[in-house]
């Protein structure tokens, strides 16, 4: 971890490059090992454009985790509202890193918990978040932040 303050806060339009990259680091570090099918130059080819429309939107949440000047980490959330499929408004977590150096300043943890603040000032009546199964450590990370186990995706390559 480095000296400087973390803090965590709505991002803006002049982060989307800091959050560009952090994005780019968490398909390189989760996705990118443990799905082939994923393009890890997304963020760089469409990232920049995606977190400008993310930062425009009023049922998504972006969020930065800033120490020193510069963009350490992420979280971007959406609600949706009730459907006749969903009959409850319902927060999903879509993306969530943090620089490994600045983990142990429990950055992901106050992400996190900013996301589920704002869910309920949404009128969320629940979260969820998906993350790869054999990725333990965001597992428990998310097991840690108060999330549990609902669905299982089984996948079949063809």
């Amino acid at each position: 971890m480095t000296d400087g303050e973390l803090i965590v806060r709505k991002a803006r339009v002049e982060d989307i490059s800091g959050l560009v990259a952090s994005s780019a680091r968490l398909l390189a570090e989760d996705g990118g090992t443990r799905d082939p099918s994923i393009n890890v130059d997304w963020p760089r080819e469409h990232g920049a454009a995606s977190f400008a429309a993310a930062l425009a939107d009023p049922t998504r949440l972006v969020l930065a985790a800033e120490c020193d000047g510069e963009v350490v980490g992420h979280l971007v959330g959406s609600v949706t509202g009730p459907s006749d499929k969903r009959l409850v408004t319902s927060a999903t977590l879509i993306s969530l890193y943090v620089r490994p150096e600045h983990r142990r300043a429990r950055a992901g943890a106050r992400l996190a918990g900013e996301f589920l603040d704002w869910a309920r000032r949404e009128g969320a009546e629940h979260a969820e978040v998906t993350a790869y199964a054999a990725n333990a450590d965001a597992i428990r990370f998310y097991e840690r932040n108060g999330f549990g186990a609902m669905t299982l995706t089984l996948r079949q390559s063809l």
